[in-house]
C-alpha cells in the first residue's frame, strides 16, 4: 500500500512551472472515470504533481507511468508509492519524452498540463504512436476553442490542427478553488480521441500546422487574398487553388473546415513552398 505524506512534506510550488494541484477528491475520480479504463491498460499521466490523480489512475488501471519535471514531486511519489510495481515514475520533461516509446503498447493519456505550455503538449501527444484516448484539465478558454463550430469567435488554428486529426469534447468545468494554490482562470476537462480517418496523414502535419495558423493570422481576409499572400502566387493562381480544393474564394479562414484546408494544402503542390509570412489579425498560438 502507498505511504501516505503529510502536509509538511509538501514541496514548494514552483510558479516557474506553472503549478497548480487539484485537491477536490471528487474532481479527480471524474477525470480519471473519463478514460474509461479497462483493468489491464496502461495510462501515461503528465504531470502527476502530488499524486491525487495518480492514487485514482492506479485503482483502474494495470500500469501508471508517471512523467514529472520536479525533481522533488517525483521523489514524493516514489516514496509514496515504494513497492507497487503497477507505477513508474519518469522525471522529465514531457515535451522531450516519447510517449507511445514510454509506454511500449497501446496506452490512454491523462494531465492536468501546465496552461502556459497546453498546446505544444496537445501536439506532442498527438504524434504517432498516438494514445487511444487522452483526457486532459485545460483553461476553459482552450476548451472552447478545441470544440467549437466553423465561423464562431472561438475557432481557430488551434481547433484546426488539432480537429484535422482528433475528435475534441469538453466533458466539464472545474472552478478555481478545485486547485492549490488556485488559477485565476476557470478550468475544464476535454477528452481528445483520435481520428480511424484523419484529414492529413503524418508526412503532412507540420506543414499543415503552419499553413492554418498563417491562414488564421489573416482570418478575416478573403481566402483569394489569404493563398495569394501566403503562397506568393497571382491572384488568379490563388482562385485556381481555391476552385481545386473546392472552396469558395470569397470564403475566410474562419469558415473552413479541416478537410477543406486539408485539400487546398495538397491542390498547392509540395510542401515546402510557404512564404515567411505571418499575419496581424490573429495572434492565436497553434
Amino acid at each position: 500500500m502507498p505511504r501516505k505524506g503529510n502536509a509538511r512534506a509538501l514541496p514548494p510550488v514552483r510558479k516557474s512551472l506553472g503549478q497548480h494541484f487539484l485537491s477536490d477528491p471528487r474532481i479527480l475520480a471524474r477525470i480519471a472515470d473519463a478514460l474509461d479504463l479497462a483493468s489491464g491498460e496502461t495510462v501515461v499521466e503528465i504531470g502527476p504533481g502530488r499524486g491525487g490523480l495518480t492514487d485514482e489512475l492506479l485503482k483502474r488501471a494495470g500500469r501508471v507511468i508517471a512523467i514529472e519535471i520536479d525533481r522533488m514531486l517525483a521523489a514524493r511519489l516514489r516514496e509514496r508509492h515504494a513497492g507497487d510495481p503497477r507505477l513508474d515514475i519518469v522525471e522529465r520533461d514531457v515535451l522531450e519524452t516519447n510517449l507511445g516509446g514510454l509506454a511500449g503498447e497501446s496506452f490512454a493519456l491523462v494531465g492536468n498540463v501546465p496552461y502556459y505550455i497546453t498546446t505544444p503538449i496537445l501536439f506532442h501527444a498527438l504524434r504517432p504512436p498516438r494514445p487511444t484516448r487522452a483526457v486532459y484539465l485545460v483553461q476553459r478558454e482552450v476548451a472552447e476553442r478545441l470544440s467549437a463550430s466553423p465561423g464562431t469567435k472561438a475557432y481557430g488554428a488551434l481547433t484546426v490542427n488539432v480537429r484535422a486529426l482528433a475528435s475534441a469534447e469538453t466533458l466539464f468545468r472545474v472552478a478555481p478553488g478545485a486547485f492549490s494554490p488556485p488559477p485565476k482562470v476557470d478550468s475544464a476537462v476535454v477528452r481528445i480521441t483520435p481520428r480511424a480517418d484523419p484529414a492529413i496523414a503524418p508526412d503532412e502535419e507540420e506543414h499543415f500546422r503552419v499553413f492554418v495558423q498563417q491562414a488564421f493570422g489573416m482570418r478575416r481576409k478573403q481566402m483569394r487574398r489569404v493563398v495569394r499572400s501566403i503562397l506568393a502566387v497571382p491572384v488568379e493562381r490563388a482562385e485556381e487553388l481555391l476552385v481545386a480544393a473546392g472552396i469558395e474564394p470569397e470564403a475566410r479562414p474562419e469558415t473552413l473546415s479541416p478537410e477543406q484546408f486539408a485539400a487546398l494544402l495538397r491542390a498547392s503542390g509540395p510542401t515546402g513552398q510557404l512564404r515567411n509570412h505571418r499575419g496581424t489579425e490573429d495572434t492565436e498560438e497553434a
